[in-house]
């Protein structure tokens, strides 16, 4: 069985150490958004909805220029602070205390509840793995608590006194009921998105603090709001930490997914990146950004950095070159310079405005050859060093240039191979060839190579292309040869139909894959 709380818990620690997702530049720094917050407390304390004495514990955590981290004061005084940091986070991320970006951390109500009532009063067994467990309510009429303890959507509640395992359970609310808290929870209330601070809390650090910070009695163990208070938190940008949360909850949904079976759950991993693969070439992926420099351009120079190694010689012109353009009706047309025909019926499915249409032969060599000196160590790679699936991993040995120059296909360092012959083309035998002996590399005669024009194309994206269900599927439709024995051909990779999105985009396209993957084969790790 996988253990799906401990896959849980990898990603929601990775999540809160900046490693779920991607940095943006552009994003506003916490550090901005920490001080915009405490302009909001001290002008909650103008208007009378704090008392100044709330701000007093309040402090500011800034890295100096020893790059060592300092808590600056409410009254003035300094204090390093560096052995109380638990882990590295991005430079545009910042440290606070869980007092500092609170409005207050109060008890619940601590009278009795009854079996019916106005709201709903949560108590500790309705915190449940993050979430609130509705399943066993009581409820209450009084209208002083009901003002004073009524909760708000995203406001987490945290559990300070029970047994060793349930104190510091931390949930979050999501307005589903109207509800008050009881006396043994505490409820955060803050500027920061709810949902990333509830990610904090019931990750294995903030677990890790509970029990070190925690008092035990009989039975009972307790953190009361000063504690509670002191926590360390790693804050985001809060941009990103919306990132985060729709990161982490993509991926939960995959964990809710997994079923005891292990034959069941590997063929729905495997299908569920084919689909990951299929939005990423049809541009559903990620979203589409209005600025991002249009393929159209990129299209553009690709093809004069083409005709440049015409002119060096290193390649030759296509006699029957061609080239797919998008006419003023927004249709898709092929011309050979003869002729120009409408392929709008031949193309595969839409693709975004900021997109464009090509073949693979337009913006790619394929199967090139290398000129090595017959002495240069180079890598030497099989079929069956190359991983079936969608790892796009392959090993290597070493040889003299001179064994292997004749006789095999060439490639070099980020060169993509695909295996031409069944099974392997079925079974997804293609790689990006990667860390090889002296930058070249041969191998089997199996293989056809694609190699880019210059640094215009991410290399893993055309993986992916090429691990999709339209490539392979398309390509078993085109099979030639005695049956056991059959390949696709060089003229099916140089016609294919290959999906050009912009440079920026790629890069998007190549890490959310990577994210995704990366879970997914986590829980593949977890059936072994």
């Amino acid at each position: 069985m996988i253990d799906t709380k401990a896959l849980r818990q990898k990603i929601l620690d990775l999540a809160i150490r900046g490693k779920l997702v991607p940095q943006d530049p552009d994003d506003e720094p916490a550090s901005v958004l920490l001080e915009r917050i405490r302009q909001q407390k001290q002008q909650m304390v103008k208007e009378g909805k704090l008392k100044p004495k709330d701000l007093k514990n309040d402090s500011v955590i800034f890295v100096g220029e020893d790059n060592l981290h300092y808590e600056k004061f409410a009254d003035g005084s300094l204090k390093c602070i560096e052995d109380e940091i638990p882990f590295d986070i991005p430079g545009s991320w910042a440290w606070t205390r869980i007092k500092t970006v609170s409005v207050d951390l109060p008890y619940g109500t601590s009278k009795k509840s009854n079996s019916s009532g106005k709201v709903a009063v949560l108590r500790m067994g309705n915190l449940q793995d993050g979430e609130i467990d509705y399943s066993d309510l009581v409820y209450s009429s009084d209208e002083a608590d009901i003002e004073k303890y009524y909760l708000l959507e995203n406001d987490l509640l945290f559990n300070r006194t029970n047994s060793a395992e349930w104190v510091g359970k931390t949930s979050i609310y999501r307005g589903d009921t109207p509800a008050i808290y009881a006396g043994y929870l505490i409820r955060i209330r803050t500027p920061l998105c709810g949902e990333y601070l509830n990610a904090v809390m019931n990750s294995s650090y903030a677990k890790n603090y509970c029990i070190r910070v925690k008092t035990d009695a009989v039975n009972q163990s307790n953190i009361n709001a000063q504690k509670l208070g002191m926590f360390l938190v790693p804050v985001a940008p809060i941009k990103e930490q919306h990132r985060i949360v729709t990161s982490f909850k993509r991926t939960f949904e995959f964990t809710q997914c997994i079923q005891s079976g292990k034959k069941e759950l590997s063929a729905l991993i495997q299908s569920t990146k084919a689909k990951i693969l299929d939005l990423a070439i049809r541009g559903k992926l990620v979203p589409q950004d209005p600025n991002d420099e249009p393929a159209s351009v990129l299209l553009e120079r690709i093809r004069a950095e083409k005709e440049e190694l015409i002119k060096q010689g290193k390649i030759k012109r296509d006699k029957k070159e061609s080239f797919i353009f998008r006419g003023e009706d927004n249709s898709y047309y092929l011309n050979n310079g003869q002729t120009t025909v409408d392929i709008n019926d031949d193309l595969p499915f839409d693709i975004p405005d900021s997109w464009r249409w090509v073949r693979l032969k337009d913006v790619f060599i394929i199967n090139p050859r290398n000129k090595l000196d017959d002495d240069l160590d180079v890598s030497f790679i099989p079929m069956p060093l190359i991983d079936d699936g969608y790892s796009g991993k392959h090993a290597t040995e070493v040889r003299h240039w001179k064994e292997v120059k004749t006789g095999f296909t060439h490639f070099a360092e980020g060169d993509v191979g695909v295996a031409k012959i069944t099974p392997c083309f079925e079974n997804r035998k293609s790689t990006v060839f990667e860390n090889l002996t002296n930058g070249y590399g041969a191998g089997t005669t199996e293989l056809h190579v694609l190699r880019p024009f210059g640094n215009n194309i991410f290399v893993q994206y055309l993986l992916a292309y090429i691990k999709s269900d339209y490539f392979v599927e398309k390509g078993k439709q085109t099979f030639t040869g005695d049956v056991g024995q059959q390949r696709i051909s060089k003229a099916y990779v140089e016609s294919a139909y290959f999906p050009l999105p912009p440079v920026k985009e790629q890069e998007r396209i190549v890490q959310q894959i990577g994210i995704i993957f990366e879970f997914l084969n986590m829980i593949m790790d977890a059936l072994s």
